[in-house]
């Protein structure tokens, strides 16, 4: 479908999202959170489709965040609806890898997409923060639990409290993002990720995930019962027999998902 707000495309096995308003810092409106929600179900049900790359258009920024033109007449219902926060849990809950190549600025909602993203990689000219206090409200799109889980509570409180602005280097640092590139290379290194990623087996990529996420949010033990029976699960698949048998003969698996 053709969308208003945002591009979509695959290619080589990966789908790119980007927020293409760089006259406005790619700032997430209503329709870009919708069109985005849309792309993603469609990628969702193609199957030449393995990864979904989330980035910004021009050069400044990935997302500045929140349309704040819209943001001063949002009431209590609209905190309600919290529509910023189911997207990113749908996006954090999606079946297929995500990536966040992040391009500039990555504040407040556009910070906290590339937070429930599986992996970060940033330019070096990336600049992150969760700036909401400085509007009188919290970055309530995931940010003071995914932060928190990111990079420990005492560093949360610190960056959500005082909002401040930080580099790459220091998103790095602290564990916000998983590697940190010059920025002619980005996109370069999101795809020579991905690539590896698709070079996996599908099934145990996506129960590999199911894994972590559960795991995380529950005591050791449980997480260890999730692990046995998901790795059950793979050893009664052809992708496990193939790759077992790729790893013998000495050549590339050739995955089916099944």
């Amino acid at each position: 479908m053709g969308y208003e707000t945002i591009l979509a495309d695959a290619c080589k096995g990966l789908g790119t999202i980007t927020i293409n308003r760089p006259e406005v810092r790619n700032a997430l409106s209503k329709t870009v959170l919708r069109e985005i929600r849309h792309a993603l179900e469609d990628f969702a049900v193609q199957d030449d489709v393995g990864a979904v790359v989330f980035t910004g258009a021009g050069n400044k920024a990935f997302i500045a965040g929140a349309d704040i033109t819209q943001l001063v007449d949002y009431t209590f219902l609209d905190g309600l609806s919290a529509d910023m926060q189911r997207l990113y849990d749908y996006i954090e809950d999606y079946e297929k890898p995500t990536i966040a190549a992040i391009n500039g600025f990555a504040l407040g909602g556009g910070n906290e997409l590339a937070m429930s993203c599986d992996i970060r990689i940033a330019a070096d000219s990336a600049r992150f923060g969760l700036p909401e206090t400085n509007l009188g409200i919290l970055p309530g799109a995931g940010g003071t639990q995914r932060l928190t889980r990111l990079v420990g509570k005492g560093r949360a409180v610190e960056l959500i409290l005082t909002g401040r602005i930080f580099g790459a280097a220091e998103a790095l640092r602290i564990g916000l993002v998983t590697d940190v590139v010059p920025d002619a290379e980005l996109l370069d290194a999101v795809r020579a990720t991905a690539e590896k990623i698709l070079a996996k087996g599908p099934l145990a990529v996506r129960l590999g995930k199911l894994v972590i996420k559960g795991g995380s949010e529950t005591d050791q033990r449980t997480g260890l019962l999730l692990e046995r029976l998901a790795q059950s699960l793979l050893y009664s698949t052809q992708d496990k027999r193939e790759g077992a048998q790729a790893f013998i003969d000495k050549r590339p698996a050739e995955f089916t998902g099944r």
